[in-house]
């Protein structure tokens, strides 16, 4: 189901029967919402009770230029947002995405200005431009007040899962409500080399990870 939203953005909506939560996803800047990742969820989750809506920006919507700076990204996710926790007011809502869409769950989560959020999704957290670590945005992940999980290439160019450990504060994932989901030989697309993972095993650990989350919210 596709719903259009008042401000130009569209929800892709994969609902479950009586959902025991919410799950509202980002793209990331390419504007993709149909990543292996993101399609793996959608086609696994409504069947354990976790309703999936992929949110598109009103600039893929209309077929704009790309954009991915947070002042471009954030109206359009808090519109959202707040937009599923009027329609489902009573089921936790988690928030999460690909990439630029996982940066804006964690500024959003951590904003006391929209609906409450109950734990975070970052796939693929990008820490930063490719080539340029000098440009981090940990804070934007080490900010985030609720329990994530991370999911994170081992060979991402912007940032692999040693990387990101080792720029977090020390011990940052050693608290119970941080999870680094570490997947081995993949990049960006979270997709492994195929001497390393298959795609669908790739693909069912991420879908474990998130179930997980969502178990331990209840």
């Amino acid at each position: 189901m596709i719903l259009d939203l008042s401000d130009r953005g569209r929800l892709h909506i994969s609902p479950a029967t009586s959902p025991r939560a919410v799950l509202l996803l980002g793209h990331g800047a390419s504007g993709k919402i149909d990543g292996a990742d993101l399609l793996a969820l959608v086609a696994a989750l409504p069947g354990e009770g976790i309703t999936v809506l992929r949110h598109e920006q009103a600039w893929k919507v209309t077929g704009g230029p790309m954009r991915a700076r947070p002042d471009q990204l954030d109206p359009g996710w808090q519109f959202a947002v707040r937009h599923v926790a009027e329609q489902w007011p009573d089921v936790p809502l988690i928030v999460g995405g690909h990439s630029a869409g996982a940066r804006c769950a964690c500024r959003g989560s951590a904003n006391p200005d929209l609906p409450r959020q109950v734990a975070v999704l970052a796939l693929s957290f990008p820490l930063h431009p490719p080539g340029k670590p000098e440009r981090s945005r940990v804070d934007e992940l080490a900010g985030v007040p609720v329990p994530v999980t991370v999911v994170q290439g081992e060979r991402d160019p912007f940032g692999g899962a040693d990387e990101l450990v080792a720029t977090l504060p020390p011990g940052w994932f050693d608290e119970p409500q941080r999870r680094l989901v570490r997947m081995e030989g993949a990049g960006h697309d979270l997709v492994p080399l195929k001497r390393v993972m298959s795609r669908d095993a790739a693909m069912a650990r991420i879908v474990a990870a998130t179930t997980e989350l969502v178990s331990t919210l209840a």
